[in-house]
């Protein structure tokens, strides 16, 4: 099952936000939904085997399925921001509000979940509010029960979005936000009503998008089919096995009852002859016991799942790290083998910083948090590839680098060093500490060394 990548959602600008304008979105997103569905069942491992035509009763059946898909996500958004996200800021003071604002919301944690879910389903949303004690709270929301919609400017900038769901007496419950007031939505499916419920407390829409590529496709939407293969091939495999374990024995100028069949079974013994035959020795030499054999294609199939296990994490981009070969590489050796996810995650991470750009704008544009509201605009993120490092080699590219670059250049190859100026401030007063202690050690002017031959 096939389905296209969402088209982004424009709406005129001048135009007012009307219940009719909302119900007229709800239609649409709702048929993007089982397209969300479909990627997160993938995600779980629910493939289209298993809702594959059931064959005959007495035909194996396997329904078996390789969760290439969870593999990948996990592989590469550990990779991505397996090691979080550093931010920093030229004001000590801004810096520690951001801190405190991160520590607050878990922000670690929510990073890694919404760069998940950008790859799962393409996108991801980020929705900001103020709680009882005017502290700034967000909370991710995946695109199955949210969208939002752009302007159809060139600019296509955040116009409003909505939050919806069903409770149990199918009654819909929900908000829709704008960059002036929040509604509550309620009603029943078809008849939405959207009342005023509270005005927004930023100066824009609350509401942050996250997306994996412009397209919002799934970092592994392009390998559907190529899973689904993989899976409709090992489950036949499966089943051929078990044909095999299920053959048939047959008997071939001997007639043999119940009872025969029964000790054959049980015993595991053989022993038949041509009774008619006047050699009195009991030859059988016209009875023929055997397996039916089915033709063994072995070959073939294991060289189709091989072919298709690399088509898979080659076209997504994404390093099969459980390689027996890439446990041994090394040096510039695992950079080649990374540099395809390495470049697939620098477009990722303009897409992130983007993002964190517009969350932290609409945190700085309440006073409540921060003094100056183009405090955001001096925050400088730092993204750190979760990789191997050989820690050795980057010691002797820094040693060699020492007479050539900088200080800071050379220190700023070794991935164990988090801050390269504070280092640089160590190693200064390490080297100060050392030379008044040679100092100390050193003879006085005034003091006449003692010849060697009477220091004893």
């Amino acid at each position: 099952m096939k389905h296209k990548p969402p088209k982004l959602m424009t709406f005129p600008k001048e135009e007012p936000i009307t219940n009719t304008v909302v119900t007229k979105f709800m239609v649409k997103h709702k048929l993007e939904v089982a397209r969300y569905e479909y990627l997160k069942n993938m995600y779980l491992g629910i493939m289209d085997i298993d809702y594959a035509d059931p064959k005959e009763p007495w035909k194996p059946d396997n329904r078996l399925s390789v969760n290439f898909t969870k593999y990948i996500v996990d592989t590469f958004s550990g990779y991505f921001n397996g090691i979080p996200i550093k931010k920093t800021h030229k004001d000590k003071e801004i810096l520690k509000k951001l801190q405190e604002f991160d520590n607050l919301n878990d922000m670690e944690d929510e990073e890694s979940e919404l760069a998940k879910m950008a790859c799962i389903y393409g996108r991801a949303f980020e929705l900001l509010y103020q709680d009882e004690d005017t502290q700034t709270n967000v909370i991710y929301n995946n695109p199955e029960n949210m969208f939002m919609v752009y302007d159809d400017t060139i600019k296509q900038e955040p116009l409003f979005a909505v939050r919806y769901g069903y409770d149990d007496d199918f009654k819909l419950y929900g908000e829709v936000y704008t960059k002036d007031t929040i509604y509550a939505l309620n009603g029943t499916p078809g008849f939405y009503n959207m009342t005023e419920q509270r005005p927004n407390p930023f100066d824009d829409l609350p509401v942050v998008e996250f997306y994996f590529n412009e397209e919002r496709m799934s970092i592994f939407e392009s390998v559907v089919s190529l899973v689904n293969a993989y899976n409709k091939a090992i489950s036949e495999k499966a089943n051929d096995v078990d044909y095999f374990s299920d053959q048939y024995l047959a008997f071939m100028g001997a007639e043999i009852d119940e009872e025969d069949a029964k000790n054959i079974r049980d015993n595991r013994l053989i022993n038949y002859y041509d009774k008619n035959q006047n050699n009195q020795s009991g030859s059988a030499s016209k009875v023929d016991v055997k397996f039916l054999e089915k033709p063994d294609s072995d070959s073939q199939t294991e060289n189709l799942l091989d072919r298709l296990t690399k088509l898979i994490f080659q076209t997504t981009m994404v390093a099969n790290i459980s390689d027996e070969s890439f446990g041994s590489s090394s040096g510039v050796s695992l950079a080649y083998k990374l540099q395809a996810m390495s470049n697939l995650a620098l477009s990722f991470q303009r897409k992130f910083q983007s993002s964190l750009n517009s969350r932290y704008k609409l945190f700085c544009e309440l006073s409540t948090n921060v003094s100056n509201k183009d405090a955001w605009k001096d925050i400088e993120y730092t993204f750190t590839r979760n990789e191997p490092k050989d820690i050795k080699e980057q010691a002797d590219t820094a040693n060699v680098l020492m007479g050539i670059t900088s200080q800071e250049t050379a220190l700023s190859v070794i991935s164990v060093i988090p801050d390269v100026q504070a280092e640089m401030e160590k190693i200064k007063k390490e080297e100060a500490s050392t030379a008044i202690f040679d100092k100390d050690k050193q003879p006085s002017e005034n003091e006449p060394e003692v010849p060697e031959a009477n220091k004893e």
